[in-house]
């Protein structure tokens, strides 16, 4: 379908088979249209704060400790990719992706634990790649070319340096180490090869050797731009720039929806990287970085229209977008690569720093704690490529995705089943999570903008200031900030309140505070004293939300709820992709919602609460949260090919075949402790 655009009025219908269309007229579509206006930084909301000073506690300390344990501090002994001969640090094997994939959420780690053996462990691979910087700047494994001539790579000889890309992430690496070590290495280094970036990218364009580099250029972009705020060095801005132009031009592709349309409308072979969920979950920061770089507010809208466009077309009840590999439309059947998911969550916290939106932080939540713990195994030691928010079984199959692959393996739970870029880049998701709980405001102070246990430490005025985040949160709705300092100070303390809590409520010493309703953020500027205390209430109220085919999700607080169904596993093993493991059940899952209830589901359900074990982890066991609530089977909504395609309902938004007269109750759980469930349940009467 072609847009007319001069008669084109702004449409969207929910997508299925085919789609869509949204528009604008081409006078507004040039206002909208993005365009560079030179270069004037404009500081973020929210800054940073150093890595090791945010130390995760309670249910999300158990969570890091499980990784560390586990796959994360071990892919090194365990991953023969990374095990053998390691190409960063000097040898032939790994060279490209994986190493520094891995080290981006092994580094965060090893300083969020404070665990000197990991952060050991993860330093070689820093050692190395500062140690071994060309002269000219160019750094990494050492390529072909320099072991077959004995010379090392140099601005006349780019050509035979090897492709940008793996290079952005372990600058990503490197960035975050030096902000937990300051270690004077890392600026110079930083300087050197920005300098031959930018004498040789005429030469030896971004996406000379891979559009990998052309469509994650962003990522390059955000470091140069890092620099930049410890050195003022104007041409770092200037090579970000020139980065964004030799890139995919995803500021504009998002800004002017288009593009966005026909991913949804043409899941086919042509310009698929346009569309690859992944570089989707990267680029969604782009116009962020190009708004803070140019202060061209065009940039912002375009972040804004791109990811709620992204996710009323594409998205999930889960906090995410189809990408399977490509985006694939908002059928519930449809699957998402884990890469997507951390890379998502990664833009998320980026743009939450430079735009301090709260709209990004809802979302940021939503995938963390929904579709991030559901695609791995509870000890961190499998993965599913790809995930389906309503899963009835995980096996070998084709199933609906664009990228079904041969071997049939991309659904099922195993360490190196589909790609296994997604065994090496899981790590970064909840270690960034856990490093953008805090951020540090305009004004010198703190804010908290999203929530889960921890103690942060850090410096605020030349003096120490100790908050620990005492809560069982998003489990629980009550988080109390307990402030230790040495002497009395004067800051300002920010909180988020939710878009989804109608009814929060503040005290700071057991004195209620007064702000307006519907604030989004509430400033607490007042002077601090040692063993002060504020208590954050977030009442957490039952509430349906609308998804594909009028089919509705059962959410409370942050969390989304699905179907409690039995699970049971069995082990496997592949020729190519060894161990794996499958999940069937033999409960019922053809169940719809009353469509009565479902208009004051608040008052329709029981939620129960079991609270915390002590050996926490994301399985059914372990579900600390039960929602009860009236249902009626379907006997004619049946698997086909594994998967719960919606029954079709009509305009009226409630499925008009067969029903059961029975109602049952059924339990539903917090989707991120299952492997199995029915999220996106149709209405019935």
């Amino acid at each position: 379908m072609k847009t007319n655009i001069e008669k084109s009025k702004f449409i969207a219908v929910s997508v299925l088979v085919t789609l869509v269309f949204l528009s604008c007229n081409k006078e507004t579509e040039s206002k909208n249209k993005v365009e560079l206006k030179g270069t004037n930084y404009v500081a973020s909301v929210y800054n940073e704060v150093a890595l090791g000073e945010i130390q995760p506690k309670g249910w999300l300390k158990d969570q890091l400790a499980i990784m560390r344990d586990n796959s994360t501090g071990h892919m090194d002994e365990i991953y023969d990719k990374i095990k053998i001969d390691n190409g960063w640090l000097g040898g032939k094997g790994d060279d490209w992706e994986e190493t520094p994939y891995w080290l981006d959420g092994a580094v965060p780690l090893a300083y969020q634990l404070d665990d000197e053996k990991l952060q050991q462990k993860v330093k070689k691979y820093i050692d190395w790649s500062i140690e071994n910087q060309r002269p000219s700047g160019y750094f990494g494994p050492i390529t072909e070319w320099e072991r077959e001539t004995g010379n090392k790579v140099d601005i006349a000889h780019c050509d035979k340096g090897e492709d940008w890309w793996p290079r952005m992430v372990m600058l990503k690496v490197i960035q975050q180490y030096y902000t937990a070590t300051q270690d004077e290495r890392v600026i110079p280094f930083m300087k050197k090869y920005f300098d031959y970036q930018w004498a040789t990218l005429d030469t030896c364009p971004i996406g000379k050797w891979t559009e990998w580099a052309q469509s994650r250029g962003v990522e390059n972009m955000r470091i140069a731009q890092w620099l930049y705020t410890i050195t003022k060095d104007e041409k770092l801005l200037q090579l970000a720039n020139k980065i964004k132009e030799q890139s995919f031009a995803w500021s504009e592709w998002l800004g002017n929806r288009d593009w966005v349309i026909n991913a949804a409308a043409h899941p086919n072979g042509e310009s698929w990287m346009h569309r690859h969920g992944v570089n989707v979950g990267m680029a969604i920061k782009e116009p962020a970085e190009n708004y803070q770089r140019t202060g061209d507010s065009a940039y912002l809208k375009a972040t804004k229209v791109g990811f709620s466009d992204l996710m009323t077309l594409h998205g999930l009840p889960n906090g995410i977008f189809s990408a399977d590999e490509d985006l694939h439309g908002n059928a519930p059947i449809q699957g998402t690569e884990l890469c997507a998911v951390v890379e998502a969550m990664f833009s998320l916290e980026e743009i939450i720093g430079i735009t301090g939106d709260p709209f990004y932080m809802d979302a940021l939540e939503r995938a963390t704690f929904n579709a991030l713990p559901a695609q791995t195994t509870d000890d961190f030691n499998e993965k599913q490529y790809f995930q389906i928010a309503n899963q009835i079984e995980i096996d070998r199959g084709v199933y609906a995705f664009t990228l079904p692959f041969n071997r049939e393996m991309n659904n099922v739970l195993g360490a190196k089943s589909g790609y296994t870029c997604c065994y090496v880049n899981m790590h970064q998701g909840w270690t960034k999570f856990t490093q953008h709980l805090w951020y540090k405001n305009q004004q010198d102070g703190l804010a908290a903008l999203v929530y889960s246990p921890n103690t942060i430490s850090t410096t605020i005025k030349n003096k120490t200031v100790t908050i620990e985040e005492d809560t069982a949160y998003p489990f629980g709705d009550e988080i109390d900030f307990k402030i230790s300092v040495e002497d009395e100070i004067t800051f300002p303390f920010e909180l988020r309140i939710p878009k989804w809590c109608t009814a929060p409520s503040i005290t700071v010493n057991g004195e209620k505070v007064s702000f307006e309703k519907d604030k989004e953020i509430v400033t607490l500027n007042r002077s601090w004293k040692n063993g002060d205390v504020v208590k954050l209430k977030l009442p957490m109220e039952v509430r349906a939300s609308e998804w594909a085919e009028n089919s509705r999700a059962i959410e409370r607080g942050p969390l989304v709820y699905g179907l409690k169904l039995n699970e049971k596993w069995n082990e496997g093993n592949e020729e190519h992709e060894g161990k794996y493991f499958t999940v069937h059940t033999d409960s019922n899952w053809n169940y719809g919602l009353l469509q009565e209830e479902l208009k004051t589901i608040a008052n329709n359900t029981e939620v129960i609460a079991k609270g915390l074990n002590d050996d926490f982890k994301w399985n059914l066991e372990n579900a600390p949260l039960e929602i009860k609530v009236n249902a009626k089977q379907i006997p004619d909504w049946k698997a086909i090919n594994g998967l719960a395609y919606l029954p079709v309902t009509g305009r009226e938004g409630f499925y008009k075949g067969e029903v059961s007269k029975k109602e049952e109750s059924i339990s539903l759980v917090p989707i991120g402790f299952t492997k199995l469930r029915i999220v996106a349940f149709p209405v019935v009467k």
